[in-house]
């Protein structure tokens, strides 16, 4: 009954959203108030609104009440008449609402909360019941006649309602603890702490989107255990039930002033059946181990509304990990099947099949659309972490996880929704979603909304429903999704590897061919002791998916090694039955993941070993990828901050986590087309540049908190990269050419911390800091393998050296080939002034006028030497890097020709990207442009070649054919016709 309860009644997000699709005015006419005349009611709508005109008016001169009757007020009183049931009584009730301070009231734009400290409540409990009513019925007036009248939209609506609750429940609350301190005094902790109450609002309330007439769902809950401190003592538990039992007497025991508020406690842990209040302690044990799916939906909208406010936060915190799950959580889409089969179930019994809450497209629908995508996204996204629904909504379209014509769709039913529903239960200040029967109400719903007749609106509200359930049936269950049929065939394969009966000839006849080696994997796959651990449930769910899985193998263009590697994943998410849901959930994940798994064995490799990739195969957003460094860089820095707590070793693991996402969403691209080989290789060294840029702060950070900082602007602290990072030009498996540098000038100074350290230790701590978390194992994986060897004196130098040591060195003892690296190096993180400084040095060294014959002949000699070390070509293959007329031919010819006429073209020292340098030579003067042309066409090939080999985890030898020949010859010629000997 809890569940059906969380489901039937407490409501999910809203708060601030935009305004309503503007006023229709169908067969409507505008005065200058801004307000709505109908035209042409009905003759009973019209008779309705004079007699109870004529009756208030009477009211008032029996009272004394003066009434303004001028045409401004007799309108909007007339129309909040049409509207609202409610309204009459109220102002029969209490006629001083219509006099001119009482309409002053109801047109203030200033919520409750700026009047409830006026409202003194005496001392005795039966004026207090009748003062408390008063106050509600005169602010929900106000909230009425506000609404139809046109002086608020729906948001200030529905916030102002949730104001006023709170202020009510605040009231009630402070008069409740002052009359049980009179019996027992203060709850207080075994400390001796005093302990409040904190009152807990979930659904709309907690949302801020409270309906006019909705009930408040509430849940009590203290600090910790103790004694009052009265002359009566009451153990703490049952002080606060006590409490607990007149803030809810006050506000929900009908007098004969009605009610003040519907209270229901039945999302409390263990429900009517659990203790109304309960502390953190049985809170968190609670939700540790019976926690409910259906709860964690209904806790996404929670917060303190009342009470002890900063323990009501502490609370928060201490839940959120039973809210928001640390990874991807699809396992969320079992919990919301469990609540809508109640939902149905519930709605055909009482037939509520029109009902605007629980209806087929009604406003549960919208709300667990965006619950869902906050559930399973929220702990890793603290942005999500949001109460109101249309802000909820409106994040998720932010960070890409509802499309943008699919969030515009349900905002818009989603206001339609909520503004009706508030209409009907502004009517007669009932507790309904049921649009009333009576063809009367109906004309006043509609003509209150500014609908000519009811016919218009109920067209437009069967059109938003049926936009709703569409889209909630497409999240619910995508197309080939749970509820799609097995091939039969692939299900019997699946229980017969289970059974052990599975043979290699079977699997050949089903198309899996050869079928012995996937026979050996399926039949060991049951057996594993992953598996074998599973619960019942994650069990049943792998049950389903495996028939799946065999079918979405047979289907791409490679089933064997898909199948082997659909195993091998399948073992290692065995015991993350989120992943499973993934798969299991959703048709066009399972789809793509096969194909991915036939197509590239690198990437499939990196799922397999880091199963959180298993999102970026699903993910809608998969083709807005980061493609500048700044827009990496600033996705990076949002990441790290949604970490709770900002701890190195969580740090490096989401940067990890972060790295590995837009790598592998990289691949994806190459790997699909999307993107070439000369933009996948720059984007991947973008990505290690802000990866590069983000460790260093951290360890900079680290170290300044245990050593202190050195004197001096900045950190004086430089990282250059070299090679494949420094050129743009970077693979899938790189590692990273690094030097560090630093600012000689504070060699001997002194850090400013705790355990100060000289600058020169201080700054070998920082390189090795920085080297380490690149390269250390973490649970989400490796960064890079990084090689210093590029450094001055190269492993037998110092791993970190002063500017100066490394502008002598450069100039002193460097060969030609160090120049030529050179040449690829560029400043990727650290001190932007000596990073400026260090680029000038390269300039000044890289620029001194060299005789181009020598240069052709050290530069040819290097590459002789290498090809003689390193090709690993023979007469079948050719090394796709170091062959003869590859892509190290190119590098070597653009190097040469750089180093030969810098002194000459400096603008050439600007560019350290091959696939940028060959133009920027053709505009020097030193390429033609047929030359160019060949150089720029064969190197986009040849690296297409070379990372489409790590995709395939192949090295980059690949086997000879006319048209690599080709290519290669054509490398030749040119590089022969610059003047250089390779040969």
């Amino acid at each position: 009954m809890r569940l059906c309860r969380v489901l039937m009644g407490a409501g999910c997000p809203v708060r601030a959203f935009a305004r309503t699709a503007g006023q229709r005015g169908r067969g409507a006419s505008r005065h200058n108030d801004g307000m709505t005349q109908p035209s042409s009611e009905s003759s009973a709508l019209r008779t309705l609104i004079d007699d109870r005109y004529a009756e208030l008016t009477a009211r008032c001169r029996a009272a004394g009440v003066p009434l303004h009757d001028d045409a401004g007020v007799a309108e909007r009183i007339r129309r909040t008449l049409m509207a609202s049931d409610f309204a009459f009584e109220v102002w029969r009730n209490q006629p001083a609402l219509l006099s001119p301070q009482g309409l002053d009231r109801l047109r203030s734009n200033a919520d409750a909360a700026a009047r409830i400290e006026s409202l003194k409540l005496p001392e005795d409990e039966i004026p207090t019941l009748a003062a408390l009513r008063r106050f509600r019925h005169a602010e929900a007036l106000r909230l009425v006649f506000r609404d139809v009248n046109g002086l608020d939209e729906l948001p200030e609506t529905l916030s102002a309602t949730s104001v006023l609750y709170e202020a009510l429940l605040a009231l009630a609350l402070g008069w409740s603890e002052r009359l049980l301190a009179t019996r027992f005094g203060h709850a207080r902790g075994r400390d001796g702490s005093v302990q409040r109450l904190i009152v807990v609002g979930f659904g709309k309330l907690g949302g801020s989107e409270l309906n006019f007439s909705s009930d408040i769902d509430l849940v009590l809950v203290y600090p910790h255990g103790g004694q009052s401190d009265g002359a009566r003592v009451l153990d703490n538990g049952e002080y606060f039930v006590r409490l607990g039992r007149q803030l809810v007497r006050l506000l929900n025991e009908p007098t004969a002033d009605g009610i003040c508020a519907r209270v229901d406690l039945r999302l409390r842990p263990f429900g009517n059946a659990g203790r109304l209040a309960l502390s953190f302690s049985a809170m968190e044990q609670y939700y540790q181990r019976e926690g409910r799916d259906w709860e964690r939906y209904a806790w996404i909208k929670a917060r303190p509304v009342a009470g002890d406010q900063h323990a009501g936060k502490e609370l928060q915190e201490l839940l959120r990990p039973f809210i928001y799950r640390k990874y991807l959580d699809y396992t969320a889409f079992a919990g919301l099947r469990e609540m809508k089969s109640l939902i149905d179930a519930e709605v055909v019994r009482k037939d509520l099949a029109d009902n605007l809450k629980l209806g087929p497209g009604g406003i549960r629908e919208i709300e667990f659309i965006v619950q869902l995508t906050q559930l399973i996204r929220g702990g890793r996204e603290p942005s999500l972490r949001v109460r109101g629904l249309l802000p909820a909504l409106a994040a998720c379209e932010a960070r890409g996880h509802l499309p943008s014509a699919r969030a515009k769709v349900l905002r818009e039913a989603y206001v339609f929704l909520r503004k009706l529903e508030n209409r009907v239960q502004m009517l007669r200040d009932a507790q309904t979603h049921d649009i009333p029967d009576d063809a009367l109400s109906r004309e006043r719903i509609a003509r209150g909304l500014d609908y000519p007749a009811w016919e218009p609106l109920a067209e437009e509200l069967a059109k938003h429903r049926e936009i709703v359930a569409n889209e909630f049936a497409a999240v619910l269950m995508p197309q080939g999704g749970r509820t799609a049929s097995v091939p039969a065939e692939d299900a019997a394969l699946w229980r017969q590897a289970c059974d052990e009966e599975l043979d290699a000839g079977t699997l050949e006849a089903s198309g899996f061919v050869p079928g012995p080696e996937a026979a050996e994997a399926l039949l060991k796959l049951p057996k594993a002791s992953p598996v074998r651990a599973m619960s019942a449930r994650s069990r049943e769910r792998l049950d389903r998916l495996m028939p799946q899985l065999l079918a979405a193998a047979r289907a791409t263009d490679a089933p064997v090694p898909c199948l082997l590697r659909l195993c091998r994943l399948t073992q290692a998410v065995a015991r993350r039955s989120s992943y499973l849901a993934l798969l299991e959930e959703q048709p066009a994940a399972r789809k793509r993941l096969a194909k991915l798994f036939a197509d590239s064995a690198f990437l499939a490799e990196r799922v397999i070993a880091q199963p959180l990739l298993l999102d970026d195969v699903l993910d809608p957003r998969i083709e807005q990828l980061p493609l500048k460094r700044s827009d990496i860089g600033a996705e990076l820095t949002r990441v790290l901050a949604t970490l709770d707590e900002r701890e190195a070793e969580a740090e490096l693991e989401r940067i990890t986590e972060f790295k590995s996402s837009i790598a592998f969403r990289l691949g994806l691209a190459f790997n699909d087309g999307r993107a070439d080989a000369v933009a996948t290789a720059r984007r991947l060294a973008m990505l290690a540049e802000s990866v590069i840029i983000a460790v260093t702060a951290l360890a900079e950070r680290e170290l300044v908190t245990q050593h202190g900082r050195l004197p001096g602007e900045g950190s004086g602290f430089a990282v250059l990269g070299y090679g494949s990072l420094g050129g743009e030009e970077l693979g899938f498996a790189s590692d990273l050419d690094l030097v560090f540098v630093y600012d000689g000038k504070r060699t001997q100074a002194m850090s400013n911390g705790p355990r100060p350290l000289e600058g020169s230790r201080w700054y070998q701590r920082l390189a090795q800091r920085v080297m380490n978390w690149l390269t250390v194992q973490t649970r989400a994986g490796r960064l890079y393998e990084v090689d210093t060897r590029l450094r001055p004196d190269g492993s037998k130098g110092l791993l970190v050296g002063s500017l100066d040591a490394f502008i002598a060195y450069q100039q002193s003892r460097a060969w030609t080939w160090e120049h030529q690296a050179l040449l690829r190096a560029r400043p990727v993180a650290g001190d932007a002034v000596l990073n400026a400084a260090l680029a000038g040095v390269r300039r000044d060294i890289l620029a001194v006028p060299r005789e181009a014959t020598a240069v052709f002949d050290a530069v040819s000699q290097m590459r002789r030497r290498w090809r003689a070390e390193r090709d690993r070509s023979d007469t079948a293959r050719l090394d796709l890097k170091q062959g003869r007329g590859t892509l190290l031919d190119i590098e070597f010819a653009l190097q040469g020709l750089v180093l030969a006429h810098a002194a000459q073209q400096p603008q050439l020292l600007g560019v350290t990207a091959n696939a940028r340098l060959i133009p920027a030579c053709r505009d020097a003067g030193l390429l033609d442009a047929t030359q160019a042309a060949t150089l720029v066409r064969v190197h986009a090939e040849l690296l297409q070649r070379a990372l489409a080999c790590t995709l395939d985890l192949r090295s980059r030898v690949a086997p000879r054919d006319a048209a690599l020949e080709g290519l290669c010859e054509e490398v030749t010629g040119v590089t022969r016709a610059l003047g250089f000997a390779f040969d």
